[in-house]
């Protein structure tokens, strides 16, 4: 359980100063960061609290592990020093840590490179399927972490983990003797972005990931007789945060806890609900150099060029009083797809829909069907790029959102931010970021006659130009930044410092 370096390791750059005033350094540990490796919302969010940090002046510093698509984006890397050996469990394996030569200002970025677990086509699986040994590949990616931070990072550090793929990082500072020793006086914090999605194994890969059987009981480890990941790192966190203060609510009801509601309760004030936010300067219709043409809240006249584009793009008709629904995300179960599928609207009212993005081949091939069942009125496109995300966002007038759950959603900001208002379900961070009838559309029940109703409320308003005029004004004037969400991480970091001092 313990990892050895290779003959003392030359540093290729200064190992990471802590920040000027003293405080310690952020150091995020993420299975995904963009753009260097993305599946949806994890990978923005991370990174945007990350920058925004590292604005503020405190020094940061990034985990993220070195998959093949990292070149795609970095070809040009440098090795941190020399490899070392993690053991773990009953086998060893090599890991080296490397960083972006060109490296633009901001977070520092390091990858941790163990070929034989992430040099592969997917992210977390292949053809619709997980790989096999995730819970080991991210059992040594947690763990060749944290003796990344002793190499790399001088001074004291926060942990700040993000979601199941890192929750074991936590549990190892804790329970293994010489990383308790050295991370003793470490505050930590695990967000939990999706908690959908907790890292479930049998119990026999408890050996081989290093999980100390002390910690497999209900309180921790063990969930209805396999290991839950994220369970394990909930019980090690100092503070436990969610993304959005309405999932928060959620996650402590038996219908919306995942079926860890009593450990969100447990962890009484310790675990908090701050929404995310988003870049409001990249994601800005009047100066985005991704749409047709630019806009701004005092003049929007040129966003019916950005509809006329999304349209054309789309094979759709050029129709300016037509009104033009968007969606974009993951194409799953989640995202409320089957009540779209099943809606009467959709399928029968003179609007136009528009849908971007890759998921679940069921959902993929039903929305290409009726495309084609209504070529005059619906377009689809599975292969998604940021450009074509932006252009949707300016050319729509309305932003699809009928979600099962939602622990946050960026998309429904930045639709409010380029004037395309949400219809949305009130769940979650949807619920907190969208005003019903004044910057978008809010229903219930997860039904799609309750979406039918919502959609109609949204037609009767936008038949009123002034009137949605008026409203698209105030969607695009929200303030979503970064700003008093990081104002609201800073004192969940200093929570969890004195969480770490009480036990001293």
């Amino acid at each position: 359980m313990t990892s050895t370096a290779l003959p003392t390791p030359s540093m290729s750059i200064p190992a990471v100063s802590a920040s000027p005033d003293g405080s310690p350094t952020i150091v995020h540990l993420t299975s995904e960061y963009a753009p260097y490796a993305r599946t949806g919302g994890l990978a923005e969010a991370v990174r945007g609290l990350a920058t925004f940090q590292s604005r503020a002046g405190s020094a940061v510093v990034v985990f993220v592990p070195l998959y093949r698509t990292v070149r795609d984006h970095a070809p040009d890397l440098a090795p941190l020093g020399r490899p070392i050996r993690v053991e773990l469990g009953f086998r060893s394996v090599e890991v080296r840590f490397f960083r972006e030569v060109n490296a633009e200002p901001g977070p520092r970025v390091v990858f941790v490179d163990a070929p034989t677990y992430f040099n592969r086509s997917g992210l977390y699986g292949e053809n619709g399927q997980d790989y096999a040994d995730n819970a080991r590949r991210y059992a040594v990616f947690s763990r060749a972490v944290l003796d990344g931070i002793s190499r790399l990072i001088a001074g004291p550090v926060l942990v700040h983990a993000h979601d199941w793929h890192t929750s074991l990082a936590l549990m190892y500072m804790r329970t293994y003797g010489e990383l308790q020793e050295r991370f003793a006086n470490t505050p930590s914090v695990l967000s939990v972005h999706n908690a959908g999605y907790q890292g479930h194994f049998p119990e026999g890969v408890r050996n081989d990931c290093g999980i100390p059987s002390e910690v497999y009981n209900w309180r921790m480890a063990e969930w209805y007789g396999r290991v839950n990941y994220l369970k394990t790192g909930l019980a090690f966190a100092d503070v436990v945060v969610t993304v959005s203060p309405g999932h928060a609510r959620e996650l402590r009801t038996p219908d919306g806890g995942f079926g860890l509601h009593t450990t969100f309760q447990w962890l009484g004030d310790r675990f908090l609900g701050i929404t995310n936010g988003i870049d409001q300067h990249e994601w800005d219709p009047a100066r985005d150099d991704q749409i047709t043409a630019n806009y701004a809240r005092e003049d929007t006249s040129a966003k019916a060029r950005c509809k006329a584009a999304l349209q054309r793009s789309f094979g759709l008709p050029q129709r300016r009083r037509t009104p033009l629904f968007g969606m974009t995300g993951r194409m799953v179960t989640q995202k409320g797809l089957d009540l779209i599928l099943n809606s009467h609207l959709v399928w029968n009212m003179d609007a136009q829909f528009v849908f971007l993005g890759q998921g679940e081949r069921r959902y993929e091939r039903a929305l290409t069907q009726l495309a084609e069942a209504r070529p005059r009125h619906v377009g689809v496109q599975t292969h998604f790029t940021d450009r074509l995300e932006h252009r949707l966002m300016a050319g729509a007038d309305m932003f699809l959102m009928p979600s099962q759950y939602e622990p946050c959603g960026l998309t429904q900001m930045r639709a409010q931010r380029y004037g395309a208002l949400p219809v949305g379900r009130r769940v979650g961070g949807i619920a907190d970021t969208v005003e019903d009838d004044v910057t978008g559309f809010l229903f219930d029940p997860f039904t799609s006659g309750a979406f039918d109703h919502a959609i109609s409320r949204a037609l009767a308003r936008f038949s009123d130009q002034q009137g949605w005029a008026q409203r698209m004004h105030v969607a695009m004037g929200r303030d979503f930044g970064w700003e008093r969400s990081a104002e609201r991480y800073a004192r969940a970091y200093e929570r969890a410092h004195r969480v770490v001092q009480s036990r001293s």
